[in-house]
């Protein structure tokens, strides 16, 4: 494994050693059944991302929620039903938002090329041009021919999705069972470098660490003061925290900055320093120009986690229902 690192950053490139592409899936898939939909998915998604900057984070993050949960078939869209739940209602998407931008997306993109176009792919070509509007260009290419999926459970999420407290070994088990790898852990967990999260999410890490009213000794000292200061105890669940200090809304590689000085907000991202590998890579990811090769490689491979194409699935006409 190691060798292989050095190699991708001494090259700054994939050489074709870290995945195989998805065969499921091709670039220009809708040359010709809809050849105006990335235009479209640009266009709408760069006016969104103008009027409120914060919705940025919040696609990716539902991009990411969609993904670790049965991959990337737009389940997590679909709405609860007086027999089934659905992944929205469980505890860990319960925060997430961007629902509605998807929605605008589909509505006009049914309207060019009715029953053509799926909402995974949507959602896919989505989270990759949130995070190019900062640049003005587009940051990874995004093959598609993703198909909808017809089940949404709320258990799966639960089960699924990483929690803001996991350790190292969790977090990586979780990720390989999705085919990625350490590299792709701490490139996706750049992500934090933009939105915002609860104090509750790290009330635990402030004041009560052990069980015996300590701090995590491994949070920067100066940085837990701050973080009591807005969050002082008994804690306010409506309280919100940037995930990377002073530069929530600027996609850059200052969380691993962050991290390197012990200033990462959730457990999760400390959990990053504790294996000397990952702590190898955040130390390389703190180059903005690696950080920004190696996020688009890693989202592309993220997009291609068990996607339906072909006879598989569907193409949902409203993304947050099935298909009668």
């Amino acid at each position: 494994m190691k060798p292989i690192i050095f190699v991708l950053f001494i090259s700054g490139m994939c050489l074709g050693i870290c995945n195989a592409d998805n065969k499921k899936l091709k670039m220009n898939y809708y040359h010709k059944s809809c050849p105006s939909v990335e235009k479209i998915v640009k266009e709408i998604t760069w006016s969104k991302v103008a009027a409120d900057p914060t919705l940025a984070a919040k696609l990716l993050r539902l991009h990411y929620h969609d993904c670790f949960v049965r991959g990337c078939d737009a389940s997590i869209l679909l709405d609860a039903t007086p027999t089934n739940s659905g992944e929205k209602t469980a505890i860990p998407n319960k925060s997430v938002g961007g629902y509605e931008v998807i929605d605008d997306i589909k509505k006009k993109v049914e309207q060019v090329c009715p029953n053509q176009v799926s909402c995974a792919d949507i959602l896919t070509l989505a989270a990759r041009d949130v995070v190019s509007y900062q640049f003005g260009r587009s940051m990874w290419q995004v093959p598609t021919g993703r198909k909808d999926g017809r089940v949404s459970i709320a258990s799966e999420a639960l089960d699924s999705l990483p929690s803001a407290s996991a350790n190292f070994s969790t977090l990586l088990g979780q990720f390989q069972d999705n085919n990625l790898d350490i590299v792709d852990l701490v490139t996706l967990s750049g992500a934090h470098t933009i939105g915002v999260t609860h104090c509750t999410l790290v009330a635990r890490r402030l004041y009560n660490f052990t069980g015996k009213g300590d701090a995590d000794p491994s949070l920067n000292p100066s940085y837990a003061t701050t973080l009591r200061k807005l969050c002082p105890n008994p804690i306010n669940r409506a309280t919100i925290l940037e995930m990377d200090p002073k530069s929530s809304l600027s996609f850059d590689s200052h969380y691993f900055e962050a991290l390197n000085q012990h200033m990462g907000l959730l457990g999760s991202d400390a959990a990053l320093m504790t294996n000397s590998l990952s702590a190898l890579i955040v130390r390389k990811m703190q180059n903005p120009h690696v950080f920004l090769a190696f996020f688009g490689r890693s989202m592309k491979k993220m997009g291609e986690i068990r996607v339906l194409a072909g006879g598989e699935g569907e193409i949902r006409k409203n993304c947050r229902v099935v298909n009668a």
